[in-house]
């Protein structure tokens, strides 16, 4: 059985954490900002409450755009704010012919 070098270094650094979340700004050169939404159950009445937080992942070709369901992955600190790397765009949005 072969792998590619890509998986071959992906098996020696062990699993990484990968979040699935939506592109809600894509303003800043190679910088995404991804919304990434989970449910966390109330240690002591057992309601799920519906939480979100914001990360910041390095986009290095500027594909995603905003409302863009992305796929992103913890890396090395690259800024004081950002340590996720864009892995996939899942889906894109339909976006009007003028932009």
């Amino acid at each position: 059985m072969t792998q590619t070098l890509e998986q071959a270094e992906a098996a020696a650094r062990g699993t990484r954490d990968k979040r699935v979340g939506t592109v809600v700004s894509d303003g800043r050169d190679k910088t995404i900002k991804v919304r990434y939404d989970f449910q966390v159950r109330h240690a002591k009445y057992g309601k799920y409450l519906r939480r979100r937080t914001t990360l910041h992942a390095h986009d290095e070709k500027n594909e995603a755009r905003v409302g863009d369901v992305v796929e992103v992955t913890a890396c090395r600190r690259l800024s004081k704010s950002k340590c996720w790397r864009l892995t996939r765009v899942i889906r894109t949005v339909d976006r009007a012919v003028g932009e």
